[in-house]
């Protein structure tokens, strides 16, 4: 059998065809995953159905059950953490820390209350407002954090009582393979399926007539194209897509007390975290010595493959993205940008890309204007707050954002000002279990997270009770 296999009903499925997955690295195949058929996709959807009705009944053993699938993550940290290395890209340490992250995530929704409110006890008659697990859920994850995102999704819809089919991106699909493969202990066979694929996999998902939940994590096109699939069946969705994150300096912020935090909140996961720094705004008296900062901090940096010792940064992940970065970095030099630091592929193998940080770059260049997800940052000056906020809202994205200052108070309320899902002042990517996340406009329908992200995969139920 292959070293990953499909989870369909609890059991190990394997598949006529495979596909390659490639190590970003080193830019060849490392291992290979199933390429899952319509009629194993069927299975997969029956096999999900049938598990429901015991799966919804038992709320004291979804507890149990998501506490002990948070408590296998734990204990296989670092074997899985090799795994999403190989396919994604990013350093070991980060990579085992994401898997350390899901265990968190399972652990919080395990404990979350789902309520039920009483809105009338009267003479008349006793009235509540349930929640009530919406069925079957198709659940579709990015590359940037296959794991951890494909949590994101799974501890709160199975802890509403649904039950789920996962598909991971075809670019890192072995992650998800082996969750479902350490999870068959943990979980009642149904509850949990896990199947790879490429598009039209995903097609045949969000077409299905088995699911009434569809939860997407990635880019606004494709998101598009699955509300556009959802829609003729009623399915809910949840979209989290795209963002073009600004970050806007006041004129009293302290250059050298902020640029490791722009630059951290920028670059992590080499970029690729879709609610990073992606532009920074900077008054025209700070510009200089932003920029330099900024610069100094990329220079500094050691890029390279995620599994050697001491590397920060690893590579972009795909091809796709990797002539992504290097077409917007290369056309923003073109019009007239400086690379203040970086601006080119690193030479070798992999897809490798040197941390750049451009100056002397307006909004109306592509790397401003769209998502770059990649390590790339434009630095843009300003004159007037009032126009750096009109230009960090101008866009169809409004994932989040931040405000620096030396006032933290003058940050929050310029912060609220931004068109976006989550606001920060003096920070960039606090993130948490307890914290909804979503976004504004373009960058998606729903929240994730909170008990806003648990409540986003039920139904709400009136059960009135006439007295007398």
């Amino acid at each position: 059998m292959p070293d990953y296999t499909m989870t369909i009903d609890g059991r190990a499925v394997a598949a006529e065809r495979d596909f390659g997955v490639v190590n970003p690295a080193t830019g060849e195949v490392a291992d290979r995953a199933p390429d899952a058929t319509r009629e194993q996709l069927d299975a997969a959807m029956e096999s999900a159905l049938a598990a429901l009705p015991a799966w919804r009944r038992d709320e004291q053993a979804r507890v149990k059950a998501l506490h002990a699938a948070a408590d296998v993550l734990f204990a296989r940290s670092e074997e899985i953490g090799r795994i999403i290395t190989l396919e994604q890209g990013k350093p070991l340490a980060d990579a085992t820390m994401e898997v350390v992250g899901a265990g968190v995530w399972l652990k919080y929704f395990a404990d979350l209350e789902l309520p039920r409110e009483v809105i009338q006890d009267d003479d008349r008659a006793f009235v509540e407002v349930v929640r009530r697990p919406m069925g079957v859920v198709a659940a579709i994850t990015p590359w940037n954090y296959p794991l951890l995102l494909a949590i994101w999704k799974l501890a709160p819809a199975l802890r509403a009582g649904n039950t789920m089919v996962l598909k991971p991106s075809p670019f890192t699909p072995l992650s998800s393979l082996r969750l479902g493969e350490v999870l068959r202990d943990v979980l009642p066979p149904g509850v949990l399926n896990v199947v790879s694929g490429g598009d039209d996999l995903g097609a045949w998902m969000t077409g299905h007539p088995v699911p009434r939940k569809i939860s997407f994590t990635g880019s606004v096109a494709t998101g598009k194209r699955v509300a556009q699939a959802a829609a003729p069946d009623l399915k809910r969705v949840t979209l989290e897509l795209g963002g073009n994150d600004p970050a806007i300096l006041l004129d009293d912020a302290d250059p050298a007390a902020v640029a490791d935090k722009l630059f951290a909140a920028a670059f992590q996961n080499n970029g690729q975290v879709c609610s990073a720094i992606k532009r920074v705004y900077v008054p025209e008296s700070l510009y200089g010595d932003v920029v330099e900062a900024l610069a100094a901090k990329a220079r500094s940096v050691k890029v390279g493959d995620g599994m050697a010792e001491g590397v920060q940064y690893g590579p972009v992940n795909n091809k796709p993205q990797f002539e992504r970065v290097n077409e917007l970095v290369a056309e923003a030099i073109a019009g007239g940008a400086r690379a203040a630091a970086g601006g080119r592929p690193i030479d070798g193998p992999g897809y490798f890309f040197e941390p750049t940080i451009l100056a002397d770059v307006e909004d109306g260049t592509r790397i401003v204007d769209e998502e770059q997800f990649g390590p790339a940052l434009p630095v843009v000056r300003y004159r007037d707050l009032e126009e750096a906020l009109d230009r960090a809202n101008g866009t169809h994205f409004g994932l989040s954002g931040s405000v620096w200052s030396a006032d933290p108070e003058r940050a929050a309320e310029v912060a609220a000002r931004l068109d976006a899902g989550t606001v920060w002042a003096n920070t960039h990517l606090a993130l948490a279990p307890h914290q909804p996340f979503g976004g504004f406009k373009w960058s998606g329908v729903g929240v994730e997270n909170g008990p806003w992200g648990l409540y986003g995969f039920t139904e709400l139920q009136v059960v009135h009770r006439a007295k007398g």
